[in-house]
């Protein structure tokens, strides 16, 4: 396994500005509109040295487990000792599931088909039902073969028993 740090590090800020501000007002500062550049840089590092040594740690618990990919139970298991990180994880792993399940539950169809239909009637009250009712083919539209206009190829003969 690779040890933490084995490859050289971007140079410069990994994080924005803004949302290393943003964390540092979630966590008590009263001013961070005018908090200082290196408590930035600071800060880009810290996290940056967390995060990558949380995915070494989760890889390395992996290859324990004789697998290749990194999987959640890793990273649980790696934040097992922290109760405020482990008890994030699963907060955001159950609104996931959560968002999952009534996504599910939307029928996205039924929806088009309704706003379908209230886009025509704002389109006759507007005065466009000619422009609706066009059946313009556009570019690239196939013509239909004449025996399909015909009715020809859809009816099936009959024989008398």
């Amino acid at each position: 396994m690779a040890e933490p740090r084995a490859r050289p590090r971007q140079k410069g800020q990994v994080f924005a500005d803004t949302d290393l501000r943003e964390l540092l007002f979630s966590f008590g500062s009263p001013d961070p509109q005018h908090s200082l550049p290196t408590t930035l840089t600071v800060l880009d590092e810290i996290l940056t040295d967390f995060i990558i040594e949380t995915c070494h740690a989760a890889a390395t618990c992996a290859s324990y487990s004789r697998r290749q990919k990194i999987k959640m139970e890793d990273f649980r298991f790696v934040l097992r000792r922290n109760g405020a990180f482990l008890g994030r994880v699963a907060e955001q792993m159950a609104r996931e599931r959560w968002i999952k399940n009534q996504r599910k539950m939307v029928d996205f169809e039924e929806i088009g088909r309704e706003g379908v239909t209230e886009l025509a009637g704002i389109a006759e009250a507007g005065g466009a039902e000619n422009e609706l009712k066009k059946k313009g083919r556009g570019r690239g539209g196939r013509k239909k073969r004449k025996a399909e206009d015909e009715g020809e190829g859809s009816k099936v003969k009959r024989v008398a028993t």
